[in-house]
């Protein structure tokens, strides 16, 4: 009689075990899933840190450019400013550094603009950029005083 009790309650418990480690297994699974997505977002985040460094960089070499010339509001104008068909040699040279650098632009799509105010110096840089995989096109101001 002791050995039939015994056999009812093993009987009862068999595939506990089993049970268990499924569910050790999903959850296991359901972390390493959100490892993965958090892994993604970060590398999304690297790239789009990276890109706005990069036109950081182009519109403070503009800038550079502009201050290292003449610096009369006629000759920044006419140099520097474009975007709106009205470039510039140093704006164009500029322009094959943005469209090398950046993607997504192209001498007519998400193009940068430079805009001059030859009264008061004040030079305003946008620079675009759109991944492949994203809808929307990124962008970057800047804004300096050239004298």
């Amino acid at each position: 009689m002791d050995t039939a009790i015994h056999n009812s309650k093993s009987r009862g418990q068999a595939g506990s075990v089993l049970l268990e480690a499924l569910i050790a297994i999903l959850i296991f699974s359901m972390g390493i899933l959100a490892i993965v997505g958090m892994q993604s977002t970060a590398v999304k985040a690297a790239a789009d840190a990276k890109y706005r460094s990069n036109a950081s960089l182009l519109a403070s070499e503009l800038i550079g450019q502009m201050w290292v010339s003449d610096r009369t509001g006629a000759t920044l104008q006419a140099r520097y400013q474009g975007g709106s068909g009205t470039d510039g040699a140093g704006y164009t040279t500029w322009l094959a550094n943005v469209i090398a650098t950046l993607p997504g632009v192209t001498a007519t799509v998400n193009q940068p603009t430079v805009a001059i105010n030859a009264a008061t110096g004040m030079v305003t840089i946008r620079v675009s950029w759109k991944l492949p995989s994203e809808p929307a096109a990124h962008s970057y101001a800047v804004v300096a005083q050239i004298k």
